[in-house]
């Protein structure tokens, strides 16, 4: 519980005077969209795997370096599980702390884009292979925790910036099939 107040307070407090922290949490971009997670990330992030997100982290194959530490431009994989039958991708838009990110990402909320979502590390180790969510729809960090595999690198260096003003045509391209 002490994490969630913690993450609360640095959101509102960087967002008194900062540009380095968003003045919404969690933001939708543009109206409902039919788009899944892996074609945005991969648009956005420039990471081109192809299939269920979920698999993404065992395609690699030399292509991208794979860690256990979120950088900017990043795909986080979530783990395939009776919840998220395909896995999941996200990407790194900024990083708050050790344990603490925030991702843009497709159809976490079904058909909807969301900009900035905290995503935090529980995991006991540190390593990022448990996570909870920020839940749009009520506003707070979801209680679910999920599995993840890690963080598979853009082969270009991203900044905030560049990711925010990527959005909105990562998300034509993506429903173009790209």
């Amino acid at each position: 519980m002490r994490q969630f107040w913690i993450l609360g307070l640095l959101l509102l407090l960087g967002a008194c005077g900062s540009s380095e922290t968003p003045d919404r949490v969690g933001d939708y971009v543009g109206g409902p969209v039919p788009l899944e997670c892996a074609p945005f990330a991969r648009t956005l992030s420039g990471v081109q795997l192809y299939g269920a997100a979920g698999d993404w982290w065992w395609k690699v194959q030399g292509r991208y370096a794979r860690s256990y530490t979120p950088e900017v431009g990043s795909v986080l994989v979530f783990a395939k599980t009776s919840r998220l039958h395909d896995g999941h991708a996200a990407v790194v838009s900024r990083i708050l702390s050790r344990r603490q990110i925030l991702v843009t990402q497709a159809n976490w909320v079904h058909h909807r884009v969301t900009e900035d979502q905290p995503v935090i590390d529980i995991s006991p180790g540190g390593d990022w292979s448990v996570v909870r969510v920020w839940w749009p729809p009520s506003a707070q960090m979801g209680m679910t925790e999920y599995r993840t595999m890690g963080f598979i690198r853009s082969t270009r260096p991203m900044s905030h910036d560049y990711l925010a003003a990527r959005t909105p045509g990562a998300i034509q391209l993506a429903l173009q099939g790209y």
